[in-house]
């Protein structure tokens, strides 16, 4: 590989961002002999939601040596999910998936976790500089220029072969490059919260995600996510139009939505803040292209769906899995179909992840979760693997074609 060295700012590959996508592909690459910088506009630790994990994770990490360091956390251990309406209740249980594979996974606290990846990415030789903003991009053959602002004001420039945009929310090149295009889900707003939840040991199984869908409107659900410290994040998802949403700040907003669900009501009655209530409003976004011979868009940089089944961070841990050999191969000076070899399978996971959302709003993935098929189990684990995070799994009838097979399952409901 030739590795340009002229200057102190030129390297193979520009990462920006040091989430959990951004230090993987470069913790991956550094191990490969490239020269790689992360440039991120925070400083870590700090704040950001995305906390419940799914067991495919776990071999993204494991490939890129850094399951290690994430199980050594003391992270809270996931092994399934309860997604609960009124007195209604289904327990999914990861192990009882149709995939191979890790069947359990963490529930984190992204602080942390983020922080310890992108430690990670440092020690095995990428360059870490936080407080770096990207303002401009300029790209040229062969070679391309960051214009970078430091949270100090002062203006450099970093130039490389190759951008991976990883920058999560603040999708730095889709609003640079106009790659935004809009998300053909409806406008959700998603509340949300850090609590000591003061849940006794009998009422809740913490090694579980807790999704409660709302008792007259199943377009409004609410996630519990316990962490091994005793705190837990809650949230709550509606639609801005929704009956029943009151006028109000973020945290009198949340908590009146809790108190429409009288169950969860009781379960939090003993939660204390421990930190403000946060709002995302019309989260969900899409981009006209995932990449090309200069760059390529890792997890919500290119695409966020819904936060319903956590596929947030397994989407982005997937993307750099699957950017690296490519992106050595096309450094090596070998051609690459960017398409073909990186934008194409990564769609087949978020297209799968997107039918199971479309079928949870529709209300058909609710009806079968709660009232599932009676006889042969195996309709049940193909879609525990799915929402273990299996959404690449060929094998895999609800992800080869998802909306045919959720739709005949739903009819099996009655």
């Amino acid at each position: 590989m030739t590795t340009p060295r002229g200057r102190a700012n030129q390297f193979d590959v520009v990462v920006i961002g040091a989430g959990p996508a951004g230090a993987l592909a470069a913790a991956r690459l550094a191990q490969c002999g490239v020269r790689v910088i992360i440039l991120e506009k925070q400083h870590f630790p700090r704040f950001v939601i995305g906390e419940s994990l799914l067991p495919q994770c776990m071999a993204f990490l494991e490939r890129a040596n850094l399951l290690a360091a994430v199980q050594n956390e003391g992270f809270q251990l996931k092994n399934g999910a309860i997604i609960s309406r009124g007195l209604n209740s289904s327990s999914i249980e990861f192990c009882d998936k149709f995939a191979p594979g890790w069947a359990s996974t963490f529930q984190v606290q992204r602080a942390r976790f983020d922080t310890v990846l992108a430690g990670e990415a440092s020690k095995a030789g990428a360059i870490l500089k936080y407080g770096r903003a990207v303002r401009a991009a300029s790209f040229d053959s062969g070679q391309t220029t960051l214009s970078i602002e430091t949270d100090q004001g002062r203006r450099e420039d970093v130039s490389c072969r190759f951008v991976v945009d990883s920058s999560g929310y603040g999708r730095v090149l889709p609003r640079l490059l106009n790659l935004d295009r809009p998300s053909t889900f409806p406008v959700r707003h998603a509340y949300f919260t850090h609590v000591s939840d003061n849940i006794s040991a009998s009422a809740f199984d913490r090694n579980k995600i807790l999704i409660t869908i709302h008792p007259s409107n199943p377009g409004i659900w609410y996630w519990l996510i316990p962490f091994s410290d005793g705190t837990a994040s809650i949230g709550a998802v509606t639609r801005p139009e929704h009956d029943g949403v009151p006028p109000g700040e973020p945290r009198a907003i949340l908590w009146d939505l809790i108190g429409q669900v009288p169950e969860l009501h009781d379960l939090l009655a003993n939660a204390t803040d421990i930190r403000s209530t946060d709002v995302m409003k019309g989260y969900s976004s899409g981009v006209s292209k995932l990449a090309s011979t200069q760059f390529a868009l890792l997890g919500n940089a290119g695409e966020f769906l819904d936060p319903i089944f956590s596929s947030g961070v397994t989407i982005a841990l997937k993307s750099a899995d699957l950017v690296v050999d490519p992106l050595i191969r096309q450094l090596d000076g070998q051609s690459v179909d960017w398409h073909r070899d990186f934008a194409e399978p990564l769609q087949v996971g978020i297209d799968t992840f997107r039918a199971f959302v479309e079928a949870w709003y529709d209300g058909s993935l609710q009806h079968i979760v709660l009232n599932p098929p009676s006889g042969d189990n195996t309709i049940r684990r193909m879609i525990v693997s799915v929402l273990a995070g299996y959404a690449w799994d060929h094998d895999n009838p609800f992800v080869k074609d998802s909306r045919r097979y959720l739709k005949a399952t739903a009819a099996l409901c009655g």
